[in-house]
């Protein structure tokens, strides 16, 4: 057998890295919306820049996402208070 089939049989023969092993079992991240919702249940609420900051997203994406998924689709009610001039989102009770 030539020395290059030898070691193609033996790479075949190797068991898995325990890498890939490790990844596969870890439970999937929080996705955007985990984190935007996490983000509004806080008793001060967040900031669209704050939101914005944790995703990723630009501000309008934002916006339409509170607008969108979460009044529309989600029929959750999303509160809207001005704090020392700045406008922070959050959630109401019982969402």
């Amino acid at each position: 057998m030539s020395t290059t089939k030898t070691r193609q049989a033996a790479q075949a023969a190797k068991p898995a890295p325990r890498k890939a092993l490790a990844n596969a079992a870890r439970k999937p991240s929080a996705t955007k919306s985990d984190t935007i919702l996490g983000l509004l249940r806080k008793p001060k609420g967040a900031t669209i820049a704050d939101l914005a900051r944790a995703t990723g997203w630009q501000k309008h994406s934002v916006r339409g996402f509170l607008s969108g998924e979460l009044k529309k689709k989600r029929a959750l009610i999303v509160q809207a208070d001005r704090v020392d001039g700045v406008l922070r989102y959050r959630l109401c009770k019982g969402a």
